[in-house]
C-alpha cells in the first residue's frame, strides 16, 4: 500500500472516530476498510442503552461493504481516543475473518493520529476451518 492510501484510511478512520454515538461508555472509535478493488469505507462505533445491540466501528465498515457487494478486505484502519493502540475485538476479527486473509493490514491508529501495523494473522491466528460448513 502507498503512503497516499494509507494516509487516507487513517484520516478516515479519525473522522468515522468523530462520529461516534457512544454515550454511554464514551470510548469512540473509528474504522476505514480498503476492498480489493480500491473502495474505502468507514465505520463507526453506535452504542444503545440495551449493550447487546450496539455494534464496533470495524463491523459497521465490514458490513457497509458487504451491501455494496465487496467480498475481500485488504486493509483495515483501527482509531480510537486511546494514548495507546487498540485491536479490533474477538467479534470483530471472527467477522473480518470472512473477508481477509492472514496478510491483511491493521493499521492502528491512536489519539495523536500515530500508527502501528499488525498483520490479521498475528492477532487472529486460527481462524475457523470455514470450508467444514459448506454445503455437503
Amino acid at each position: 500500500m502507498n503512503k497516499q492510501l494509507r494516509a487516507e484510511m487513517v484520516r478516515r478512520a479519525l473522522d468515522a472516530r468523530s462520529t461516534s454515538y457512544s454515550p454511554y461508555s464514551r470510548f469512540r472509535v473509528g474504522a476505514c476498510i480498503l476492498t480489493d478493488d480500491g473502495t474505502l469505507f468507514s465505520g463507526c462505533n453506535v452504542e444503545n442503552s440495551s449493550y447487546g445491540l450496539a455494534i464496533c466501528a470495524e463491523r459497521n465498515a465490514v458490513f457497509q461493504a458487504a451491501f455494496a457487494g465487496k467480498r475481500r478486505v485488504t486493509a483495515v484502519a483501527v482509531s480510537s481516543d486511546e494514548q495507546g493502540f487498540i485491536t479490533p475485538c474477538g467479534a470483530c476479527r471472527q467477522v473480518i475473518s470472512e473477508f481477509a486473509d492472514a496478510k491483511t493490514e491493521i493499521i492502528l491508529v491512536n489519539a495523536a493520529g500515530k500508527t502501528r501495523s499488525v498483520r490479521f494473522g498475528k492477532i487472529f491466528p486460527t481462524p475457523p476451518a470455514l470450508d467444514k460448513l459448506k454445503k455437503r
